[in-house]
């Protein structure tokens, strides 16, 4: 099996911690017998090294030439002033972007999504960026579709995330979509980070201090977690942390940023990926198992989730190699956007 190629685009100021973040998931990922799944480099556009913005300089790994053989461009965030202020592009990254292949993937975090917007790579997708620069980006890029409200967005060739530590979860997420729920889950068992954070779950999520150790539904969570087999209706959850429904959905809330619903729905899928994974299970089986009652049940919640069947899912991720974006797909199914020539996207 080839090692996919990620290059890191380091563009100054750089923000140091989005650059860190990439060569850190992504070069943990292993496979079955320890090799590594990515070959990541830090580049920059004139092959020196660039300043961050928190007062020290970065060395890249490879030169410029990198980007050509790229199989993932990841931009991180920057504080460069053409794309985030007038929506320009220097003519040096200009020329450094389009030497990247057409069939690459191309992905941002935080502020990197000015690059790709400028660029022309984010017209007519959906995309992210921090919260605080919204209002910034939605005014340059118009035909970005952007949704501040995520952790990151996945429009196939296409990826974003929001700020920050939210590129870990969106580098996470290559990770499983590339190789499956157990090798992401050790990566980030490794870095000790919480394996799964929905991309749909909103960045900025206004957290109460309990007032009483009780009020905490952390307990509820880790007593279903292990109860997924079991109903887990609001009512139920409440009862269990003795509190009435009202209080328990916003306390619920205020701490996970999801309802109690869609977190239980979240977890029951999480499991059934793993149980495809990890074991000989039949589908019925699985289906039980999760708390999800019939296979025509775990279908659809597949589909809705990751795009698949379960029988595929398993095919994709039962120690085979990498499967490509199409191998996740059938007939009735399709979640990713066609990649367009990355020429044609540079204006």
């Amino acid at each position: 099996m080839l090692t996919h190629r990620v290059v890191v685009l380091a563009i100054p100021p750089v923000i140091g911690y989005d650059l860190t973040i990439p060569p850190q998931v992504l070069g943990e990922a292993r496979g079955p017998h320890g090799e590594p799944l990515y070959d990541v480099d830090v580049v920059t556009v004139d092959g020196g090294p660039v300043l961050a913005s928190r007062g020290y300089g970065i060395a890249p790994s490879a030169g410029p030439e990198a980007l050509a053989a790229a199989d993932t461009v990841v931009v991180p965030g920057t504080m460069i002033a053409g794309p985030r202020r007038d929506g320009s592009l220097p003519d040096d990254l200009r020329a450094a972007l389009a030497t990247v292949r057409p069939d690459a993937r191309w992905v941002s975090i935080c502020t990197g999504a000015f690059v790709l917007a400028a660029a022309g790579i984010l017209d007519g997708h959906r995309a992210t960026t921090h919260w605080k620069y919204a209002d910034d980006f939605r005014r340059l890029y118009p035909g970005a579709a952007l949704d501040e409200d995520v952790l990151f967005t996945d429009d196939g060739r296409v990826l974003t995330s929001a700020g920050l530590s939210a590129g870990i979860d969106l580098c996470l997420h290559l990770v499983r979509s590339d190789h499956g729920a157990a090798v992401a889950n050790a990566v980030a068992r490794h870095m000790v980070v919480p394996p799964w954070r929905d991309g749909g779950q909103a960045q900025y999520i206004e957290r109460s201090v309990p007032r009483r150790p009780d009020e905490a539904t952390a307990a509820v969570r880790a007593w279903a977690e292990a109860h997924l087999d079991a109903p887990l209706d609001l009512a139920t959850l409440a009862r269990r942390a003795s509190m009435s429904l009202r209080t328990f959905t916003r306390r619920f809330r205020e701490e996970t940023g999801l309802s109690p619903g869609a977190w239980v729905s979240q977890q029951r899928v999480r499991h059934a990926l793993h149980l495809l994974e990890a074991t000989d299970l039949t589908v019925d089986e699985v289906a039980a198992r999760a708390g999800m009652g019939t296979s025509a049940s775990l279908r659809q919640h597949l589909r809705a989730s990751v795009g698949v069947s379960p029988s595929a899912y398993r095919r994709a991720f039962r120690g085979s190699p990498a499967p490509s974006a199409a191998s996740l797909t059938d007939s009735t199914s399709v979640r990713t956007a066609s990649p367009t020539a990355a020429s044609a996207r540079l204006p």
